[in-house]
């Protein structure tokens, strides 16, 4: 970790500095800006090639979760590791929306500090042709875990009935995310059609115990299967995000043999950080020709 430390109270991280290192984000376990800063140099090698080049959107918490928050998809950085891409809007007027190249874009914007990132699905250069569909399992509050998981069991058993290879990570809240690498080249209305004929199989096929329809009133004593991220300028949290929720909890891509050992929200900073030391349990990923 390339970490310096100088007379100003401040740290440099991979030549950038972070200015007011010792300020605390999270209370409770205490977690500093620095640490934060540390923890994203730490895991960029695994969530870099997962997010690079895809539209991002953050959330920025500079006095601590206690404080404001600020939802952020325009660009404010112009650090040399942020790329901007101009899109017309309703109105058809052009804005401005950035994405990371590399870990120095990163930290640069934890520095701005964007502690949440997510992000498309998917990349600036093909921008109208995504290629990571997600599916959040979000669960009535009455529900409890054992619930969720056989809900992550039974999309999986879809998913792999239409063989499509998909991946597993916890949400840091409630719910597990499900990716699916997507590399037949659709549209975002092909794209959003597919991802929401999947949910209403599965809806159909289990209807008491899930549903595919937003409405809150819907969910009672069902999961809601969440496909509607999958539409354009619509993001999802991105693989190794911080979560600025109370536990400090991440996004963190686990195996499926975990499903069951796993909580939603329980694996944090230093556990993150130790998984390291492990065989990446997304590495195949890699073998699609999205990444």
């Amino acid at each position: 970790m390339k970490k310096e430390k100088d007379n100003k109270n401040e740290l440099k991280i991979e030549g950038i500095t972070i200015t007011h290192p010792n300020k605390i984000i999270f209370k409770n376990p205490t977690i500093t800006k620095s640490d934060i800063a540390c923890y994203y140099e730490l895991i960029a090698k695994r969530m870099i090639p997962l997010i690079k080049n895809r539209i991002i959107s953050t959330i920025r918490c500079p006095d601590g979760i206690s404080g404001d928050k600020f939802f952020k998809k325009h660009l404010e950085n112009k650090n040399k590791g942020i790329g901007v891409i101009y899109l017309e809007n309703e109105n058809n007027k052009k804005e401005d929306y950035y994405y990371i190249k590399n870990s120095y874009g990163l930290i640069s914007e934890v520095q701005m500090n964007s502690f949440e990132f997510h992000t498309w699905g998917s990349t600036i250069n093909k921008l109208e042709k995504p290629d990571i569909m997600v599916f959040d399992l979000d669960p009535d509050e009455k529900l409890n875990i054992n619930k969720l998981r056989e809900g992550v069991k039974d999309l999986k058993s879809i998913l792999d009935s239409l063989n499509l290879k998909s991946y597993l990570k916890t949400s840091g809240g409630k719910g597990f995310h499900v990716i699916v690498p997507i590399e037949k080249e659709m549209n975002w209305q092909q794209f959003r059609k597919t991802a929401k004929n999947i949910a209403v199989l599965m809806e159909t096929k289990w209807p008491n115990k899930y549903t595919s329809n937003i409405r809150k009133n819907k969910r009672n004593g069902k999961i809601f299967i969440d496909w509607v991220r999958n539409t354009r300028s619509s993001t999802s949290v991105a693989p190794y995000s911080i979560r600025l929720r109370k536990k400090c909890a991440i996004s963190m891509p686990i195996k499926w043999s975990e499903l069951d050992k796993v909580k939603p929200n329980e694996i944090g900073i230093k556990e993150a950080i130790k998984r390291l030391k492990r065989k990446d349990p997304w590495e195949d990923i890699f073998n699609s020709s999205i990444f």
